[in-house]
């Protein structure tokens, strides 16, 4: 006999005891038992949008006459319900467990069962009723890409917005300051302030674009394929009407996929979506490791910018400051490539007609997404809150041995490289050196070597 802090469940293996307080059954009972891996459940997002599917299976399955009302009517409240944030403690499967996701397929099945049979009053089951048309095969898949387009669309793209803006204000504000350029991490041409961060803004600007362009494969669902492909066990309208309610209550545009067994066998649209995530995490980390130069100091480093103070940056050097955002956003960014490779590698894992990997990676994507956020905030924050230490910047403007290439056109490469290289030795600014060495005017060599000048390129006069 049971005792009171569990109950018996069944499925086809068996008798299982399950907490009395829990809303799953037997299979997910199973399923904790047995992986045991890597004490990670499932994100929230990618339950929601299991339950998303459910909800709208069984509105379609009662449209379709499959489903009898009160069942149809109960799965989907209990369903919306999920979706909404209620009874996440009840989704507890690892990521690593089954490659298909069954698991996890089932613990939605079995909670919305439960939930659905307490308010209709008559049995509902996992199998018969709330998975009703359905597979974990097609409904993992099918997740994966929903749970990523919402992802995108309510998370990374405004924060990806705010920091395009931030970036254009800030290049805007800054377009007149001059300071050195660097090569090499060595003295280069003049640029201005609003040159460099309109690099950041242009690559920043790269990323919606990739990601409008994987938009129509991301709306393939697979859904109305069920077990490899072929629909066995569905009706014929399933998918296309799922799709149809999904993107009425979703906002996005969804579509059963034209072939179904690529939707189930593969996972190359993930694959592409998490190298594009992965190309904003080097958009990030270049912005990031720049904003750390110019920081860095204050006296013995470039010093040219100051970002905000947040924390105290040392535990025994009192006064230090270190660039904690712009650190936190460079290993957000190694994370996310990490996870592309995982992605990648997992991708590549379809045998015939299943990717045995989907848990992996509907898990990755989702942390990508979620870190290409965060980080695109932390940096919105530096950008809009860093000030430009003037005095820094214009003093080894003045001496940059590199403004010689203006009089190249004049006295040729060979002798420009000379002045250079003894205004250099010398630690004099190049105007000095070159009136000694050349018998041009001061007046010209002030408008052929003025900096700003010099910023905006062309062949000097």
């Amino acid at each position: 006999m049971a005792s009171k802090e569990t109950r018996t469940e069944t499925d086809s293996m068996g008798s299982v005891e399950v907490p009395a307080s829990a809303l799953w059954g037997a299979q997910t009972q199973r399923a904790i038992a047995n992986f045991q891996i890597g004490d990670r459940a499932m994100l929230p997002a990618f339950i929601r949008a299991v339950s998303q599917i459910k909800s709208a299976a069984a509105e379609v399955n009662v449209d379709l006459g499959l489903l009898d009302a009160a069942r149809g009517r109960a799965i989907a409240t209990a369903a919306d319900q999920v979706v909404a944030g209620q009874y996440a403690d009840h989704f507890p499967v690892d990521v690593y467990q089954t490659g298909s996701g069954t698991s996890t397929n089932m613990n939605v099945n079995e909670v919305l069962a439960r939930l659905a049979s307490r308010s209709c009053g008559v049995e509902v089951s996992p199998n018969d009723h709330v998975n009703l048309g359905q597979s974990s095969n097609d409904v993992i898949p099918s997740a994966i890409h929903i749970a990523a387009s919402l992802a995108m669309a309510k998370d990374l793209m405004p924060a990806w917005q705010a920091l395009q803006a931030v970036l254009g204000e800030r290049s805007e504000e800054l377009r007149d300051v001059v300071k050195t350029g660097r090569t090499h991490l060595m003295d280069a041409m003049p640029v201005t302030f609003g040159q460099e961060l309109s690099a950041w803004a242009a690559q920043a600007a790269d990323l919606p674009d990739r990601l409008a362009g994987i938009q129509p494969r991301l709306a393939r669902l697979a859904l109305g394929g069920t077990a490899v492909g072929s629909g066995i066990n569905t009706h014929a309208e399933f998918g296309r009407r799922v799709a149809a309610r999904l993107s009425r209550v979703s906002g996005a545009a969804f579509h059963a996929d034209d072939n179904p067994f690529r939707a189930i066998a593969s996972q190359d649209t993930a694959a592409e979506l998490a190298a594009i995530l992965r190309s904003g995490a080097l958009t990030l980390t270049k912005v990031a490791n720049d904003l750390r130069w110019m920081n860095s100091g204050p006296l013995a480093g470039l010093g040219e910018i100051q970002l905000e103070p947040l924390q105290p940056g040392s535990s025994i050097m009192p006064g230090k400051v270190n660039p904690v955002l712009p650190e936190a956003i460079a290993m957000a960014a190694v994370r996310i490539i990490g996870l592309d490779a995982t992605v990648a590698t997992a991708a590549a894992s379809g045998n015939f007609q299943l990717n045995v990997m989907l848990p992996l990676i509907a898990d990755s994507l989702l942390e990508a997404i979620a870190l290409l956020a965060g980080s695109a905030r932390a940096a919105t924050r530096s950008l809009a809150r860093f000030e430009i230490r003037h005095q820094r910047i214009t003093e080894p403007l003045a001496r940059n041995p590199m403004l010689v290439t203006a009089l190249n056109s004049q006295l040729g490469y060979q002798r420009a490289a000379e002045i250079a290289k003894r205004a250099y030795l010398e630690g004099r600014p190049i105007i000095d050196v070159a009136l000694e060495m050349t018998d041009m005017a001061r007046s010209d060599l002030e408008v052929m070597l003025d900096p700003k000048r010099l910023t905006q390129g062309g062949i000097p006069d």
